[in-house]
């Protein structure tokens, strides 16, 4: 006899089992210890998802107390009893398994809960997200229920956008003129070889719907400028700024506060990168950190001067992690700060940004009206 089979008739044994007419289930915490993929048939009122394997983890932030009243639920009562004589063990003093599982419950017609967002497939496409408390099933549903703006589907906004399409953004809009060249792929891996000559806001949604073929991709195949951005950024949650010329990233900045939408903003030079987030009357701005572009002579091309082909590729995903960290509301989000990259030290730096009162953006109370600075970059 197999190792689980033995603990699982041990635990029948001594277990106490509620049958589900005797459930009340706003007298206890009610926990699901099925796997994410295995909820899409739906849960129990008020069901916390809690799968075996993270029991040690996180049981203590579902049931801080041992005489907490618990019942656990599987889909037929046998992991659930397995579970709640390990709690048992570990001191929980009122805890029980209930009969015959969620499979019992609803076969007596009794009501459960279903996610429609999440479809079955779905949950085992984001099962690795779901499983995080951080994130969970609603975590997911705000993800899927958001809209992000790239602008650039160069090297910034190739590893953004792949993420974010794969992390299960619900919309996501890409905005960029140019067309893909043979010299881009050493960086703009949203692109592939046979799709030079295509604009790259097609490129790019073709190959995010690769990936993800369940959420919306917008191509936006223009240039931002004075007189679409507005109409181009209505309707989003967050942009992401993965440009690189300091007028589209003015012209960004100031468009953000119009629609007071935050934007996440991405830079690389050679070897260096820069990620910071700014949000519309409760940070710094763009404009405030930088009042106004260099001369020419000192911001040259990424043509002129070179960039370190992988260093897009981190400044990138750093800027989607935070996307979805401001979906989420979890961690710490660079939200009025500056972080610096060195990618021949592996080193970062991060620096607190100071909102200016004479910003010629943000400091006026009300957006100036857009305006585009000289185009280089």
């Amino acid at each position: 006899m197999d190792d689980y089979r033995t603990r699982l008739i041990a635990a029948k044994a001594r277990v106490k089992e509620v049958e589900a007419e005797d459930l009340d289930t706003d007298a206890v915490t009610l926990i699901d210890v099925r796997e994410p993929y295995e909820l899409a048939i739906g849960r129990l009122p008020g069901a916390l998802s809690l799968p075996m394997s993270q029991f040690g983890a996180r049981i203590r932030e579902v049931a801080p107390g041992p005489d907490t009243p618990i019942v656990l639920y599987c889909a037929v009562g046998e992991r659930s009893a397995v579970a709640a004589a390990a709690l048992e063990d570990a001191g929980y003093t009122n805890v029980a398994s209930l009969a015959g599982g969620i499979k019992r419950w609803m076969g007596l017609g009794m009501m459960t809960e279903s996610d429609n967002r999440l479809t079955g497939p779905d949950r085992h496409r984001y099962a690795r997200h779901i499983a995080l408390p951080q994130v969970g099933v609603e975590g997911q549903r705000r993800l899927l229920d958001a809209k992000v703006l790239i602008v650039g589907a160069g090297g910034l906004g190739s590893p953004a956008a792949l993420y974010l399409g794969a992390a299960g953004i619900g919309t996501i809009g890409l905005v960029d003129d140019d067309v893909v060249e043979l010299s881009n792929l050493q960086r703009q891996i949203l692109h592939g070889t046979t799709d030079e000559g295509t604009p790259k806001a097609a490129s790019g949604a073709h190959r995010i719907l690769e990936i993800n073929p369940h959420i919306e991709v917008n191509p936006h195949e223009a240039r931002l400028s004075a007189e679409n951005a507005l109409a181009i950024l209505s309707g989003y949650d967050i942009i992401v700024d993965g440009t690189d010329n300091f007028a589209t990233r003015y012209l960004i900045n100031d468009a953000s506060l119009h629609v007071g939408v935050p934007v996440v903003h991405g830079s690389v030079f050679r070897f260096e990168g820069q990620v910071a987030v700014f949000h519309p009357n409760e940070t710094a701005c763009y404009r405030c950190v930088f009042p106004a572009p260099p001369p020419p002579n000192l911001a040259p091309s990424c043509a002129e001067a070179g960039v370190f082909g992988v260093l897009p590729g981190v400044i990138g995903t750093m800027q989607a992690t935070e996307v979805l960290k401001l979906i989420l509301g979890i961690g710490e989000p660079l939200l009025g700060k500056l972080l610096t990259y060195d990618a021949l030290s592996q080193t970062t730096h991060t620096v607190r940004l100071e909102r200016n009162a004479d910003c010629a953006s943000c400091g006026l109370g009300t957006p100036p009206p857009l305006r585009e600075e000289a185009q280089y970059c």
